[in-house]
Order: structure tokens, then sequence, then C-alpha cells
């Protein structure tokens, strides 16, 4: 049941009609409540709950309210022969018939036809089914009944999918299919193409781009799969990728065509994907290595030269006194032979000289071995763009293409080569050159070169796009495409006016209080002072140390004592024994075989074996009688990205629910985010090196609650961007916690960030590194006058009609990103810097630097402000510190190549750990819900209370000694 009500739905939800009440009159007082709440459950979800424990808090306080009475329904029993007619009169009253086999025929009708087609998978269905029974009032059914009639659909539908999938592939494909499912290494075969790309290299692309062509040479239907859902698409791949070639021969040809025509499709779009994100590092890393190259070289004998100015000074002043001596005689005396040097050295490192030594390196490195992979990758793939300011791109493209076999050296101005839009100005000396006749040309080389580096801005802001990606696709598909015909319900559906100058006029009154309130509060503010100088402006003293609390190791040892370095296996066995959680585990295959407590007992210790790193061959050592293969054969079909999600969710909801406002205080809605990196193979595209902390790995972005509960995480590059991660998992959690405030670092928000937080309904609330260089804008012009303490830090008004003009694309794109369209960082990569000429870019910066704004001032003027924001990034830095000792195996690196292993790898370190977070909950609820440690603990106690603690757990197993055994060595 949902656990946070605001007072709205409770009035709406949970209020009793005096029709209701009167319904009471029959029965004694003290089945009142459990009556009323069993008609008002049955009201909102359309089913019974099964027992009292399904009931939240705060409505059963509500409903006890209204029928003045205790708010104590465990003395009901809820399945006795009384609570049954109690259910039978709530049918009655409410007009509820049973489910008739018209009634069923319907109801499959609107599951094949409706449900099933928008993405909704079958362990879903069943909230729409019974919401469907519900509003035809149509009595809900057994769930195993229901469970069946949702599996028939389901069929059905599957049924009806791959037949007209099959039937779209030629005759001439399915031969090639069944060639390629026999898995011989003599040609392209099914573990071939299922592998993922390597590390950059010219094995990796050429071999990415003989995947594609094999693809491209089936002529998958397109047209039949692109409407299809991608959330179907996606489950389908996932059951493809758990089975060999073996395994997917032996399906019925309708099935087996279509499950390959599926997978076909969607590899290609990741190839093509991959084949982007390979050039991008390749031609990246022709400008990073060329740099270090020279920078090394530069730095070897490089020594600064200091009083510059003076010292050019005084060589004129002596040249203009001293015009016919010698330079040795009037310059040396002043600056030696070795200051001249190095003035020159410094001179050559930072000019122009410098500059061409580093093009010099490209060239030398692009046409020695980068350029024959380079062009493999453009002949493979389709550029297009929707902006003709990005026409000479494509144009340049096009004309390398065309002279693709010509042994030219030299391009001329006069062949119409196109040149504004590729050469950048700053490279014009180093890349253009004059013939003995006066005519500019340009060196071939130097020219892909160019046209390279344009495409690659211009790829990663999406202004050009490929077509058959996905990631890189046109950027137009990102949007909801029903948005002019549905723009009412979307702007409603953000919380959001249609009324620009409304929507203007709030943001300006917001905007004219925070400054007034911040400028009133200077005066009295101790820790704030405002400096004037050209930058630095703003002072901030440290906040003050809070209290150590007293009790809070002694509440550590007294758990240490009554559970003694438990198994962290047996904390997740306990939490699976009061949550369920393994029931989210279903098999990615059409039937499950495998009796669900053996399953159960499995799938423990694979999620034990992936959560902690140590891995499955090593968990098979211990005693409890399962072997490797069938931990493996768990590990193929029941584990995967969606499941491990849902039992995240389940253990994060049950936290929720177990928690006791008395020691935890009232549910929460404020969540922190940031970033751990992770060591980890790197012969893949996901693995990067780290700029700040060194070393390759991958990023895992945590979303934690107040109270250390995890409601989210992400594998991502070190390189990407945090702020769509935060965004995604403010969006994508699962959880019933409704988030209102996002603690984040600097590195967790931007302009863009804020704009979109403030569209979507959340205050985005940054600790920032560097608070000294902040500006505040003014609403209007002419406004800095009433704000004379904080002139210091004041700049340019906000462009209002810029945000004007841009108002409903910027709900577009927020549009997009609450309703799923486009993955957060695929929208976000067009708001880059690169791109700052975009339109609504610039609209969505101005929308932040005010919404920014507001929120400076509330920094700046309230310390309580400041302090709430460090507790909560101190909670997901507490997170990150456990991390480590649970991801113990491997010395902690993500140890595989293979994207989707990396990706269940973090998924099943966030289930290990947050299941160490619910035992430890109810753990220390038990210890100090006694009267002794209510007089014991403090404020301060309270305060510092997590259930993050790992003292008392033992997770790398037991350890047995017996002297009497020896190994099995034969003595030399």
């Amino acid at each position: 049941m949902k656990q946070f009500w605001d007072d709205e739905e409770l009035g709406k939800y949970w209020s009793l009609t005096y029709q209701e009440l009167e319904l009471l009159k029959t029965k004694p007082q003290k089945h009142h409540l459990a009556f009323c709440m069993q008609l008002k459950y049955y009201q909102y979800y359309g089913a019974f709950s099964e027992n009292e424990k399904e009931f939240s808090h705060t409505p059963l306080q509500y409903v006890s309210d209204q029928l003045d009475i205790s708010d104590n329904i465990f003395s009901y029993e809820w399945e006795s022969r009384t609570a049954r007619r109690h259910r039978q009169e709530i049918l009655t009253f409410l007009n509820i018939r049973k489910l008739d086999s018209k009634g069923r025929i319907n109801l499959i009708s609107l599951l094949v036809d409706e449900i099933f087609p928008k993405g909704i998978l079958a362990p879903e269905a069943l909230e729409y089914a019974i919401q469907w029974l519900h509003e035809n009032k149509i009595q809900s059914p057994a769930v195993s009944q229901l469970e069946r009639i949702i599996a028939t659909s389901y069929s059905k539908f599957r049924e009806a999918l791959f037949r007209k999938i099959t039937k779209g592939i030629s005759h001439d494909s399915k031969i090639i299919i069944d060639h390629c499912l026999e898995d011989n290494t003599d040609s392209v075969n099914f573990s071939f193409i299922k592998s993922d790309p390597g590390r950059v290299s010219l094995d990796s692309v050429l071999k990415e781009i003989e995947k594609l062509e094999f693809i491209n040479l089936l002529r998958i239907p397109e047209q039949e799969l692109y409407s299809l859902n991608p959330k179907i698409m996606a489950q389908i791949r996932s059951r493809i990728l758990s089975e060999t070639a073996w395994e997917i021969k032996r399906h019925p040809p309708t099935i087996r065509y279509a499950l390959m025509g599926i997978f076909f499709y969607t590899r290609r779009s990741e190839i093509i994907d991959g084949l982007i994100e390979l050039l991008i590092q390749i031609i990246h890393r022709l400008s990073v290595k060329a740099e270090k190259k020279v920078f090394k070289i530069l730095m070897q004998d490089f020594r600064k030269v200091y009083g510059k100015n003076t010292l050019l000074g005084r060589i004129a002043e002596a040249s203009l006194n001293n015009p016919d001596s010698p330079v040795r005689e009037v310059v040396y005396p002043i600056a030696g032979v070795q200051t001249l040097s190095n003035l020159v050295k410094e001179y050559k490192s930072s000019g122009k000289g410098y500059q061409k030594d580093v093009h010099r390196k490209i060239r030398s490195s692009y046409g020695s071995h980068y350029r024959r992979m380079v062009p493999k990758i453009l002949n493979s793939i389709t550029f297009c763009s929707n902006n003709v300011m990005h026409q000479p791109i494509l144009d340049a493209l096009r004309w390398l293409e065309n002279h693709k076999n010509s042994n030219t050296q030299y391009y001329y101005f006069y062949d119409n080569i196109p040149i504004e839009g590729i050469v950048r100005p700053k490279d014009y000396e180093i890349i253009i050159e004059t013939d003995d006749k006066g005519e500019k040309r340009i060196n071939r080389i130097n020219y892909e070169i160019c046209v390279l580096q344009a495409l690659r801005e211009k790829l990663r802001c999406k202004e050009i796009w490929v077509q058959g990606a996905d990631k890189y696709r046109n950027p137009d598909q990102d949007l909801p495409q029903d948005f002019n015909t549905n723009r009412e319900f979307y702007y409603k559906d953000l919380g959001i006016t249609q009324d620009i100058r409304e929507f203007i006029d709030t943001i300006k009154e917001n905007m004219y209080q925070a400054l007034y309130s911040l400028d009133k509060s200077i005066p009295d503010n101790k820790q704030l002072r405002l400096l004037s100088r050209n930058k630095n402006n703003i002072s901030l003293s440290p906040l003050t140390e809070q209290p150590e609390p007293g009790n809070i190791n002694k509440m550590k040892g007294q758990i240490q004592s009554v559970w003694p370095m438990t198994s962290l296996l047996d904390i997740l066995k306990e939490a699976d024994m009061r949550i369920g959680f393994t029931e989210c585990f279903k098999t990615q295959r059409s039937s499950e075989r495998l009796n669900r407590d053996e399953l159960q007992k499995r799938l423990l210790l694979a999620l034990y074996g992936l959560g902690t790193n140590t891995g499955l061959k090593r968990i098979s050592a211990g005693r409890h009688g399962v072997n490797y293969k069938e931990l493996l054969h768990v590990r193929k079909f029941y584990i995967y990205k969606t499941a491990l999600r849902e039992a995240i969710s389940k253990v994060a909801n049950a936290i929720f629910k177990i928690r006791n406002p008395s020691i935890w205080g009232e549910g929460t809605t404020t969540c922190a985010s940031d970033s751990k990196k992770f060591g980890s193979w790197d012969q893949n595209l996901m693995t990067e090196w780290h700029i700040r902390y060194g070393g390759r790995g991958v990023m895992i972005y945590w979303h934690v609650e107040k109270k250390s509960t995890c409601i989210y995480s992400q594998l991502k590059r070190c390189s990407s961007s945090e702020v769509a991660s935060m965004i995604e998992g403010v969006l994508r959690h699962c959880t019933e916690m409704s988030i209102d405030k996002q603690y984040v670092d600097t590195h967790g928000q931007s302009e863009v960030a804020f704009a979109f937080s403030y569209l979507l309904g959340f205050n985005l609330m940054p600790r920032l590194k560097n608070i000294a260089k902040q500006k505040l804008y003014i609403p209007d012009i002419g406004l800095a006058d009433n704000f004379q303490n904080l002139s210091p830090i004041l700049t340019r008004p906000i462009n209002w009609e810029l945000i004007a003009q841009q108002y409903d694309q910027m709900i577009q794109y927020t549009t997009a990103l609450k309703q799923g369209t486009a993955d957060p960082e695929a929208i976000l990569r067009r708001f880059t810097k690169g791109n700052i000429t975009h339109p609504t870019y610039r609209a969505l910066s101005e929308l932040g630097k005010a919404v920014k704004t507001i929120f400076l001032c509330k920094y700046l003027e309230k310390e309580e402000l400041r302090r709430e924001i460090h507790e909560g990034l101190n909670v997901v830095e507490n997170w990150n510190s456990a991390n480590s000792f649970i991801f113990f195996g491997k010395g902690g690196e993500v140890a595989t190549n293979r994207l989707e292993d990396q990706e269940l790898s973090v998924l099943s370190l966030h289930l290990v750990q947050i299941c160490l977070v619910y035992v430890n909950t109810l753990m220390i609820q038990q210890v100090i819900s006694t009267e002794e440690w209510k007089q014991i603990l403090t404020p301060e106690d309270y305060r510092a209370l997590s259930p993050l603690i790992y003292a008392h757990v033992n997770p790398y197993g037991v350890f047995e000694l017996d002297m009497n055994e020896r190994l099995s060595i034969v003595a030399s």
C-alpha cells in the first residue's frame, strides 16, 4: 500500500460518506474500523487487503479519527466467517458483480490489444487488470486465477506478434539466419554478433563493420519492428542474449525467426552506436595524444621566465639607445643566453609554434595508423542533420566519399571544396597553404582531420545524427510525437501553466523576494562577506561542528553483542524471508520447471556472489549443495536488469514501511546523489580513464535518501554527465518515495539542470565548491539599486523574452524527460557548451540562471540550509564507503568486459547493500525501543542514527581449521 498521503488525497479517498456510515449500524463497534478500512481500500485499489499490515498508518489514523475510536485493528480476524460476510456486504453495497465468461473475454481482449502493445509486461499487467475490473464493477477473482488469465493473454499477444514479424522476413533471410545459428567459426555466427566491441583499435572497428554489413544483408522488416514498444524489444532481446545458438534453434520456426529478427534489429542500432563511440574516441584520442607528446618534449628542458615584461622592456630600451651595436653587447648583459632560450621555448609552448607542433603530431598519427579505420566507419553509416547551418560538414563528408579513390595530395579552393564551418578560424594559418601561383590550397590529410574534428563536435550535441542509431538517432524522435495534440495534458502533467506571462511573473516575484531577503540579512549575517574585487567576491565561513553524539557507539556495541559477526549471506536471506524479493526473478524462458524453494536458495547464492564480486565459482565451493553449473543456470535465465530493479524497489518500499516514526522521523522527500569510481577491465567502450581520480574504471551513480536507503543506481562512463544521471534517478526510481529536494555536489548541477529541475517540480540543492565565484542575476533592468548590499555579486537581468519565445520547446524537452521517450543523457547532450547557439539551450540557460539565483540567495542567507545539504551529501558518502566493504571480491574491480555483466554486478551490489540497511533497521529498532534506551538517547543521537552500519557483519564466509586434514600434495 502507498505509504505517503497528503491531506488532499486523504480527504478524497479516505473520507467516509453518510451512506457508508449507515452500514456500521448493524455491526459491533470493535469491527467498525476494520470494516471501513476494507471498504475504502477496495474503493481505491479494487481489491481487498489480506491483513492489517497492508494498511498505512496515515489513512488508518485518518479513518479512526472520523469514527472517534482507537486505531487498533489487530484483534480483527481477517479469515473468519464474519470477515467474509463483511467483504460480501461491501461488494453488494458497491454493486460489484462476479467475473463471467463474457467479462473474461473482454479482459483478454483488453490485455492483448491495448495493454501489452504499450510495453506493459505480464507481471505488471496485474494492476491494470484489477483496475479494469474495478472500473467495470467486476469482482476481482483470486490472484492465481487472474495470473492465469494474464498468462493466457500474454501468450496470445506474443503468438500474434511473432507471426507478424516472421511473415515479414524473406525466405533468403531465413536461410542466412539458420546458417548463422550453426555457430560455424568460418563465417559470421550468432556468438560473434552477440559479442561487445573491444577498446579502440583497428581490429574492433573491422569486426563491428563486419557485423553491421551482415545484418544489413538480412533486410529485417524495419517498419513492423519500429512500431514495437521498446520495453517489449528489450525483454525479448534479454531473453535471446541468455540463450545459446543451440537453444534458439530448438524453437519452432515462427518463434525462432521472430526472436532473431528482433535481435538483429536491436543489435544493428547498438553496433551503429558503438561505431559512433569508436569514431568519437578515435578523434579525441588523436588530439589528446598529440598534445601529450608535444607537451612532454617541451617540458623536458622548459623553464618558466618570470618578470618577462620588465625584462623585455629593458631589452627594448637598450636596443633603442644602441641601434648600431651588436646583440651580444646590448642584449646579453640584460638577459643571458639561457634566459633568452627559455623565453623562446615558453613562446613556442603557447603560440602558433605549439599549435603547429600539435597538428604535426595529429597528422602523423592519423596518416600512419588511424586513417586505415576512420574511412571504413564513415562509409558504413549515414549522417544527417536537421539544421542547414551544419550542411557544410555533410557536404565535406560527401566530397571525401566522392574523391576517396583520388591520389591528389592537395585540394584547391576553386574546386568548391567546403571550407566554412570545417576549418576553424584559429587553424587557418596552420591548415591553409598558398602555392607558387598564389592559389589557396589544403592538404588532403589536413582536410580530413578538420572534417573529423568538426563532425565529432556536432555528433556529441546531436546536431548531426545517424540513420539506424539509437543514442545518436534523429533528435526529433526524442520528443513526444503527440505533443501538439495533447499539449494541455502534458502541461497539466508537469503542473505548469500554459500562460507564459503567469509563468514568468511567478519566477520574477520569487527572484525579487529572494534577493530582497538576502539583501536585508547581509548586515546581520556573520558567516557571509561580499568583497568588491574582480573575482572570488563571496566569502562564506565554514559550518560549525555539531555536538558529537555520545551514545551511537554504545548502541553499535549492543548490536554487536546481540548479533556478533552476522553473516552477510544470512542478512540477505533474512531480508528475502521477510520481503520475498526473490519472487521478482522470473525465468526468461517460456516456462519454469525449477522448484521455487530450490530456486530461492540458488538465487540468494548467485546474488551474493555477484553483489560481493566473489563470483559464482567461489560461492559454489560452499557447503550448501549447489554447484557452479546450477548457479550459472540461475544467473543466465533468472537474473537480469529488470528483475533486479524490481527487487531493489521492493526492498526499498519495505524499509519505508517498517520504519518506526518515533525513531527515524516521518517519511522523507529528500534525496542525495553522488558517484563513485570502480576499477574495471578496459577491453570495452564503457571503461575510461578518470581525470580526477586517476586510473581506468567506471562510475556508479547512487541516489540515497536521508536515512541511507538507496533508491536508484546507474552504471556510467567516467566522462558522462552527472546532471543526466541525477535527473534519471529522480524520474526513474520505482519506489513509493516522492522526491521534493535533491542534494548534489558541484558536478551534479548546471544552469540547464536548475531549469529542468524547476520544470519537473523538484528543488535542486547543490553544495557548490566554487561558491566564491557565483553571481546573482536581477529580475529586470533598473532593480540593481534596490539591493545595494549585494552589488559586488550582482550581474545582468534575465532575458525573459528568450524564455517566452522558447517556452513551448522547453516544455517539450521536459515532457520527453518525464515520459521517458529518450534517455536523459541523450536529451541533455543537445544542451552543452558545444551547442551554445541552440535557441532552446539559451532559453534553458536563462531560466536556470533565474532559478539558481533564487537558490543561491537562500543558500547564502540560511546556515541551516547549507547544513541540511551537507548532511544529505554525507549520507551518500557513507553509502559509498560501504561499497568497498561489500564489493570486496577481486580487489573491488568490475572484472568483466561485457556491459550487461557490469550492470548486473552493480545492481546486485545495490540489492545486497540495501538488504543490509533493511535488516539493520530492524536490529536498531529492536535494541533502542526499550525504555532504557529511550531514556539514554539524546536529540544528537537520533540525528546521527544510521542503519548503514557493518561492524557486526562478516561478509567473507565461515573459516574452518581442521588440524587433522591435509592437502593432497605428493611430496617432491
